[in-house]
């Protein structure tokens, strides 16, 4: 098994119309500066590579970085950290509710799809909701009313997330995994809803 690249990931991503929030990744400390100004503060710094995907547990990812000085401080302390990486990635902040989104490829089935509640909460309530793909909008769905998730969508003690945007997006994924079959999984954990947008933050690929 073998995980996909930035560049690999985000081809993927743009061919089927997935879309992700503002994400860019560099080796070099002026082409992130460059690209946080661009962005604007403030932005989430990344470690990117195939040996630290759990990134919240072993100090990753930082967030609410607020100023180029603060991302200088926080580049050289996770270089330090992470050496043998693809990249770092720079993100830009988004304000919503947390979802997540998968695939996995059944010897059986083919490609099984899930939805459910995102960040940490994946895995405290392992509350999700599964369909084999191809799905349509009205299974989409389903899968969105089966978890505590719905909630969240609808806008529990908060802004609620698109609807429509979430539906899209399980649809298009549904495409992916029929077309490429390459791919035996696939983690968007966190997606980021809100009334505007539902973006992958998120994201990895294995084949």
């Amino acid at each position: 098994m073998e995980i996909l690249s930035f560049k690999e990931t985000k081809n993927l991503l743009l061919k089927y119309g997935l879309p992700f929030c503002e994400t860019g990744i560099f080796d070099s400390l002026d082409k992130a500066l460059n690209y946080a100004e661009e962005i604007g503060y403030p932005v989430v710094l990344k470690a990117y590579g195939k040996d630290v995907f759990h990134r919240t547990e072993t100090g990753g990812v930082v967030v609410g970085i607020k100023d180029k000085e603060e991302l200088k401080k926080e580049w050289e302390i996770m270089k330090e950290k992470f050496r043998e990486v693809e990249g770092f990635l720079v993100q830009e902040t988004i304000k919503s509710r947390e979802l997540i989104l998968g695939m996995k490829r059944d010897e059986q089935f083919g490609p099984v799809l899930m939805f459910g509640l995102g960040g940490v909460f994946a895995e405290l309530y392992k509350d999700v909701s599964l369909r084999v793909a191809p799905i349509d909008k009205k299974e989409a769905e389903g899968m969105i009313e089966e978890t505590k998730a719905r909630e969240i969508v609808k806008g529990f003690r908060g802004e609620g997330v698109n609807k429509e945007k979430l539906i899209d997006l399980l649809i298009r994924l549904s495409k992916l995994s029929l077309k490429e079959r390459m791919i035996k999984s696939i983690d968007f954990n966190p997606i980021m809803g809100n009334k505007k947008e539902v973006l992958i933050v998120d994201f990895k690929i294995v084949v």
